[in-house]
């Protein structure tokens, strides 16, 4: 046998050099040689599309970012999500960040625009509308995977090129100004390249490159990264030696804010949200349609994403971004409570009146669901919320298919014992899944009843961008720029739509009432941890004890239950507002929380980078 070998290997030899060379020069016809990706337009199309994969899921999956923030808990223990709101990150745990946001998957996806803006820019396309399209698109992609580094991390090394084996990987970061710049020239040139071209849906568009322009300044704008500011607030960013690659030590505060006004102006120029333009507020049904509208993408809805992640129909395919009620829906229907609404959240809608809810009054703490503004009811699912049938095997313990998140006493036996709703840790139903706050969330689920959540596949997209948002940051400039008339003209528009009557504030309050509006209608879309962040208002809100509610009710004289149902001919209620047992989490804000920690392989692979302050 090992003759054998040996001579198929001379033979082997013989062949491959005696043979011409193109005999052996051949292309696998599995693979496609670079050098014709770029002269075929089919080709080319398909390598930017595949520069899209960076974007993972969106915002979706089983833990969100949004419980990094007083906007809701993470369920499930392990995750990682603890050790962020803790402050116990570090270069060697980082705790949860979400894979399209860190920085090794952020930077591969950076090559793959790299690759295909060189191919492009080098290559033979003979259709110049479609070359045009496609650098434009992944133009405005490198800039936007910038733009999530430089969020999360401040300046970041930015990498407008291709790096080959060849190269010296010890590339410094540059400074937060010139990420900055860089990311508002790639949205121009994006948005001269892709203006007035036809697109599909869900690809990158002009709008999308007006509203990264608009986001990214407004951020630099802001507190966090204006370093006088900022210093003032923190003594560890005072004390930190590398601080350009946190904000701006030179330079105009006001004229950031005026630079990121026009910014935001341009995108309300350019297109149209979903029912602006009213003068005065609509009906509460209505405004609670037009919020379901918005975060499911229909009637009309759709209209106020200005740029998604979209999810194709085939069962199975995108699996966590089709999953939402699976991931997130109560218990009680065999789902998994992934991300529910704190108490925080909860007590931040206002009144259906537009007056706060307040637990010192003795009519909203005895109903503290009674006459909410009608976004509460689009987004939460609380306890006694009409919701869908029931499956088959619980469907005789609901009949009235409500949302269930109290002990409740019941008639048994010839005596009183409790009722453990069906969606709490108690529930006879997969108590492991049952929500720590009292509350699920309803926004991005399938509304419609006939659809299962444990089983049936949704395919509603992801907003990365909406001009609601461009109108808060608009209204946010304005405020910043001494236009209180402007700021309330265009947020009475997004109060209009929600049912809710016009604000009259001045000042501070006129601040607070804005910041208040942002929270309660971008809730859930990734912005809550970057505003309070760059708001520098952390320590009281990402920082502050997570709320939660407990829930009891008790049989009024001569009641008869067997089978519960939420009835106030039946039953008191008591709510009593707490917090998480810190047992589970014990949330705590320090200021090295700004920004994330570059981890230890980073820093090792890369020997030029600065430790962001506080973990050094």
């Amino acid at each position: 046998m090992k003759n054998y070998n040996f001579i198929c290997v001379l033979v082997l030899i013989f062949f491959t050099t005696s043979c011409n060379d193109d005999f052996v020069d051949i292309t696998p016809l599995t693979e496609v040689p670079e050098s014709s990706i770029w002269t075929d337009a089919g080709l080319a199309e398909a390598a930017v599309t595949n520069a899209y994969t960076g974007l993972g899921q969106g915002g979706y999956g089983t833990a969100m970012l949004s419980s990094t923030t007083d906007e809701s808990v993470y369920t499930h223990a392990g995750s990682g999500i603890n050790v962020v709101n803790e402050s116990r990150a570090n270069s060697a745990n980082v705790g949860w960040i979400k894979g399209e946001n860190n920085w090794p998957n952020l930077y591969a996806a950076i090559r793959d625009t790299n690759l295909a803006i060189e191919g492009l820019e080098g290559g033979d396309i003979n259709n110049d509308n479609l070359k045009d399209r496609l650098l434009g698109e992944a133009k405005f992609l490198r800039a936007f995977y910038h733009h999530q580094l430089v969020r999360f991390y401040g300046g970041v090394p930015i990498a407008d090129r291709t790096f080959s084996l060849d190269d010296d990987f010890n590339i410094p970061r540059n400074t937060f100004d010139e990420c900055v710049e860089f990311i508002v020239a790639e949205c121009d040139e994006a948005f001269d390249l892709l203006d007035g071209k036809d697109l599909e849906s869900g690809r990158a568009n002009g709008a999308a490159a007006l509203s990264l322009k608009a986001r990214i300044l407004l951020y630099a704008a802001s507190d966090l990264h204006d370093i006088t500011t900022a210093s003032a607030n923190s003594s560890l960013i005072s004390g930190f030696a590398n601080q350009d690659l946190l904000g701006y030590t030179s330079g105009d505060q006001l004229a950031r804010w005026d630079r990121a006004k026009n910014a935001a102006k341009a995108v309300l120029d350019y297109t149209n949200g979903y029912k602006f333009g009213l003068g005065s507020p609509v009906p509460f049904d209505e405004a609670k349609d037009n919020y379901i509208n918005v975060s499911t993408a229909r009637n009309g809805g759709e209209a106020d994403i200005l740029w998604e992640r979209q999810f194709i129909e085939a069962a199975g395919s995108n699996w966590g971004g089709r999953r939402f009620g699976l991931f997130h829906g109560p218990n009680g229907y065999h789902n998994w409570a992934g991300n529910t609404p704190t108490q925080n959240l909860i007590d931040a809608y206002a009144m259906d009146d537009g007056t706060d809810f307040d637990w010192d009054n003795s009519d909203h703490n005895s109903q503290p669901y009674e006459n909410r503004e009608p976004r509460f009811y689009a987004t939460v699912l609380y306890d006694g919320a009409d919701w869908k049938p029931r499956t088959a095997d619980v469907a005789d313990r609901d009949p009235a298919n409500q949302v269930q998140t109290g002990a409740y006493e019941v008639n048994g036996s010839g005596s009183v014992a409790t009722h453990f709703g069906l969606d709490t840790r108690q529930s006879p139903i997969e108590d492991w899944n049952g929500t720590r706050t009292g509350y699920y969330v309803r926004k991005f689920t399938e509304p419609d009843p006939t659809h299962v959540d444990q089983t049936d596949f949704q395919s509603i997209p992801w907003p990365f961008f909406r001009y609601t948002e461009a109108v808060f940051n608009y209204v946010e400039a304005c405020l910043e720029t001494g236009d209180e008339d402007g700021a309330r003209a265009w947020l009475n528009q997004i109060r209009y739509r929600a049912g809710l009557p016009a604000i009259a504030a001045v000042g501070s309050d006129l601040v607070e009432a804005y910041r208040r509006e942002r929270q309660v209608e971008l809730s859930y879309e990734e912005h809550r941890y970057h505003d309070a962040r760059r708001w520098m208002i952390a320590e009281g809100t990402l920082g502050a004890p997570a709320g939660i509610i407990n829930i009891s009710g008790t049989l009024k004289p001569g009641a008869n239950v067997t089978v519960y149902a939420y009835n106030t001919d039946n039953y008191d209620y008591t709510y009593t507002p707490g917090v998480l047992d810190p047992g589970f989490e014990n949330r705590l804000w320090l200021d090295k929380s700004y920004f994330l920690p570059i981890t230890n392989d980073e820093l090792q692979a890369n020997t030029s980078l600065a430790q962001n302050p506080g973990y050094e």
